[in-house]
């Protein structure tokens, strides 16, 4: 890492959300997260993706992302004939860095999610450094032999985690 490298975080919320529930019950430190995967270097973009789920906490929790220095995007959950609810930003977020690469050195993507494989070829193809952050427990094994540099939240829970705030026990 060289403090000169100009850098771009791209964070699929919900995928590392869903992981930190499922796997810890528990909620990503998304501050730690910038902090970690940005250090010395300059920040160019940091934006997180979201999906509203109109759930009474999701704007105290988007604000907080805003506070931290992420540029927050959000989509509404859609609703499907049949009652399936869909939500994600698989293209959205393609677009963005592909609209960005003029101006990075370096693409940290906040995703386990496999579906982005094309993209970090894609992205070392043309010489961008491309950075991985997720919880390796749930990431694609060719996704992080393709990046350059790997960050596995799952190695320091006490930083990338914090405890859910009034969690039920079963």
């Amino acid at each position: 890492m060289r403090a000169e490298q100009r850098v771009g975080l791209f964070v699929d919320i919900q995928n590392l959300y869903y992981t930190a529930r499922n796997v810890y019950n528990a909620r990503v430190n998304f501050n730690a997260v910038l902090k970690e995967s940005v250090g010395e270097r300059a920040l160019v973009r940091a934006i997180a993706y979201g999906i509203k789920a109109d759930m009474p906490e999701e704007g105290t929790f988007f604000d907080a992302l805003k506070k931290a220095g992420f540029e927050v995007k959000l989509k509404e959950l859609q609703s499907f004939y049949g009652g399936a609810k869909k939500g994600d930003w698989d293209v959205g977020i393609v677009m963005d860095i592909i609209k960005l690469i003029p101006k990075l050195d370096v693409v940290v993507l906040a995703s386990g999610d496999g579906d982005y494989i094309p993209l970090l070829e894609y992205l070392q193809v043309l010489g961008v450094r491309v950075e991985l952050v997720s919880f390796g427990k749930s990431t694609s094994s060719k996704m992080r032999e393709l990046v350059d540099s790997y960050l596995d939240l799952d190695t320091d829970t006490r930083k990338f985690l914090m405890p859910i705030r009034n969690a039920r026990r079963k």
